[in-house]
């Protein structure tokens, strides 16, 4: 099968890509060897910040770019189906964030992009106005217009557009490279992990979104592996009858905690907290890091009542890429070699700008008449995979109980 690019990742980058592609009128396929979504897209905050990055280059990337103002902006006219990707179907978690303050003097949040400026859409609430997690904050407290989205409505919601363009593969005995040089890929081999069933695509493009199956996806078709490190976090769930609560709180100008919330299947609050306490909280076992986040939470949100609340933790190594400066979690590369694009670990939010950066290299599409999908109609679907709090084999206790040996061992979840 003849394909103008193949795509290797089914997270946020991945699944972008594939609509952008196809609207272009490319014969385009993704491929997932486990979930969409799994690793850092279904847990991230997905929260539309108005980021702030810089100019760089490193290695092999060819450029960093600059996190445009109009990013946030971009991603609303798509939940609201004025461009494309059309994400209406794509369920928010709020509207708005809110940051809160431990201390009430030197009140600052800065702008996007010039800390040194202050933030003009940063609102100042009255008591009143207050989430009631916030209501006996002693320090400021604002709002934020940046949205909060579902990641797995968000995977959900494209998965369903372009369902016949979907394939499961299985990475390790199922998929083998044909190169003509290293880097420069003739064809694919695919065994079905279902029933055996081949498929061989030859694509004039090859496109790595993998985050971090990137390495082993390039040492496979004879390629260095790409500059990037592994942050370590360690990040807590908390579940019960909690308030709904997304935002940030701010201790001496840095962000210590960060709370997302929603609700699971069985209408409990669930808290998904990060922040310093993550980054930080590498070296703790479970029960020990859940423990240090309630006194945190305690401590920066007085009146919150935690004495019910079920909690359970897990470790995830969020691989980022390495810029002239170091690791870097705010900013998009892209390395090029052959027929081969490698897009490096992007954070939710920047997923479109990875993908004008690589459709921009893109050839032409190989054939003009419309993407036939028939060859791939019994071919296996990858499934969704589900949010971190919703997963069937996940431990929860409480902070009362006495902590058992499975408990002491934080749950591992891949990049």
């Amino acid at each position: 099968m003849r394909l103008d690019a193949v795509i290797f990742g089914g997270g946020a980058t991945g699944l972008w890509l594939l609509d952008r592609l196809s609207r272009d009128g490319h014969h385009v396929v993704l491929l997932e060897a486990r979930s969409l979504g799994a690793g850092q897209t279904i847990g991230s905050q997905a929260i539309l910040r108005r980021s702030r990055s810089s100019t760089s280059s490193s290695g092999l990337a060819n450029r960093v770019l600059i996190v445009p103002h109009g990013l946030p902006s971009l991603w609303r006219d798509a939940l609201l189906g004025r461009i494309t990707p059309n994400l209406t179907h794509t369920r928010l978690r709020a509207d708005c964030c809110h940051q809160w303050y431990v201390e009430s003097a030197g009140l600052r949040v800065a702008s996007p992009d010039n800390p040194l400026r202050p933030r003009f859409d940063a609102e100042t609430l009255p008591p009143e106005e207050r989430p009631s997690a916030l209501a006996d904050v002693s320090g400021p407290v604002v709002r934020l217009p940046e949205q909060v989205l579902c990641p797995a409505s968000f995977i959900a919601d494209l998965a369903a557009q372009y369902h016949d363009r979907l394939l499961k593969i299985d990475a390790e005995r199922g998929l083998k490279f044909h190169l003509n040089s290293p880097g420069e890929v003739d064809a694919i081999q695919l065994a079905s992990p279902f029933d055996g069933q081949k498929l061989e695509l030859r694509p004039r493009q090859v496109i790595f979104a993998a985050d971090a199956d990137n390495a082993r996806l390039r040492r496979a078709v004879g390629l260095s592996e790409p500059m990037q490190s592994p942050r370590p976090l360690h990040r807590v769930l908390a579940r019960g009858r909690l308030p709904l609560l997304n935002g940030n709180c701010v201790e001496s100008g840095r962000t210590i905690v960060t709370v997302i919330s929603d609700v699971d299947a069985n209408e409990r609050t669930v808290w998904q907290i990060d922040g310093r306490l993550a980054e930080d909280g590498w070296k703790r076992e479970s029960y020990q890091q859940a423990e240090r986040v309630r006194q945190e939470l305690t401590r920066i949100l007085p009146g919150l009542n935690l004495t019910q609340a079920e909690w359970s933790t897990y470790e995830l190594d969020r691989a980022e890429c390495d810029a002239d400066t170091g690791p870097r979690h705010d900013a998009v590369s892209v390395f090029c070699a052959g027929n081969v694009t490698t897009a490096g670990p992007t954070p939710f939010m920047l997923a479109p700008l990875v993908s004008d950066e690589i459709t921009g290299r893109a050839s032409s599409p190989y054939i003009t008449t419309p993407f036939d999908p028939t060859p791939l109609a019994n071919w296996p679907r990858p499934s969704i995979a589900p949010l971190p709090w919703n997963e069937e084999h996940r431990t929860w206790w409480t902070l009362g109980d006495q902590p058992s040996k499975d408990q002491q061992q934080p749950q591992r979840r891949a990049a």
